[in-house]
């Protein structure tokens, strides 16, 4: 248990690095896009930028809104972390960490959470911009869940487990790419409005409601919520590199493919322009549920016929 402890101390603390250096990739990215350079003075090329501005927020004075409901105000930004962080004991590391044979249903459940902190953070702030901020994030969240769990159930139908495990395994010569293309399309889409992103940042509209839902939020709790978005950001790609892309956790390969899911979200944020509300909800409901239910179908179809060619 002890081992296991230290085990996920040094896993957390990896995360937060790699959170570190993902904002700082988007910088540069983003800087590159936009024919700008991207930071470059704190440190070699601009490499201690993000710690210069982790420093600079948890050290700034915290302001708390006399009007807040204090204790979801201080929290939510706390649990938002929190959910983040614990659901990557999900990955099947093999290092002496948890082993769960239900990775899939606990990653659900941890995104399901998510929300309520969201909502928490909104709501708690007493703020009517911050509460539709997070009303948006809500309905927005809630949309798309729907076809990330329809997804995910077609790949369970073709693995026949919850584990995380499988997906390494039966991909180990073959990648479900390959057979479900509209489906990698649909799960990129939905993580990206998952983690309210570019074009789905409707929680954080700038130009409509200030910053969303976190406007009154400032210094250390500021800091968490954006660390929490970040390491979802980093978890994400690294699902849709195991779901799609196969390999072993142990292996190089697997982590250049995990860095460059990462890229593409930069990469998008760079070109896309911010979708219209309405337009996020059609394409939720009319377009991405069709395509993930007639995929759950044939997956069960084929499935069957293979039970039955079995036997």
């Amino acid at each position: 248990m002890f081992i296991m402890v230290i085990n996920y101390i040094l896993l957390v603390i990896c995360v937060l690095v790699g959170v570190a250096f993902i904002t700082l990739m988007e910088r540069k990215v983003l800087g590159c896009i936009q024919i700008r350079k991207g930071p470059n003075k704190v440190g070699y090329i601009g490499i201690l930028q993000p710690f210069a501005d982790a420093i600079k927020l948890f050290t700034k004075e915290q302001t708390y809104p006399t009007m807040s409901n204090f204790m979801p105000y201080y929290m939510s930004p706390v649990f938002s972390l929190f959910i983040s962080l614990i659901v990557w004991l999900t990955m099947p590391y093999e290092l002496g960490l948890f082993t769960f044979s239900t990775g899939v249903l606990f990653f659900l459940c941890c995104t399901g959470l998510g929300v309520y902190t969201t909502m928490g953070a909104g709501w708690s702030s007493n703020s009517k911009y911050a509460l539709l901020g997070s009303l948006r994030a809500v309905a927005q969240t809630i949309s798309y869940e729907v076809s990330l769990a329809l997804i995910l159930l077609s790949f369970i139908m073709l693995v026949g487990g919850y584990n995380l495990e499988l997906f390494s395994l039966y991909q180990r010569d073959f990648w479900f790419l390959f057979i479900s293309l509209p489906l990698f399309c649909t799960w990129l889409a939905s993580c990206l409005a998952e983690t309210n992103r570019t074009p789905f940042d409707f929680a954080e509209g700038e130009s409509e409601l200030v910053s969303g839902f976190n406007t009154e939020y400032s210094s250390g709790g500021f800091a968490l919520i954006f660390l929490a978005e970040y390491s979802s950001i980093l978890f994400m790609s690294m699902l849709l590199s195991l779901f799609f892309l196969g390999g072993n956790l142990l292996s190089i390969m697997f982590y250049i493919k995990f860095v460059f899911m990462s890229f593409v979200f930069i990469w998008v944020r760079g070109t896309l322009p911010r979708f219209r509300y309405d337009k996020l909800m059609y394409l939720a409901w009319k377009s991405f549920l069709p395509v993930s239910l007639n995929y759950l179908m044939f997956f069960m179809g084929l499935k069957s016929f293979f039970s039955v060619l079995i036997m």
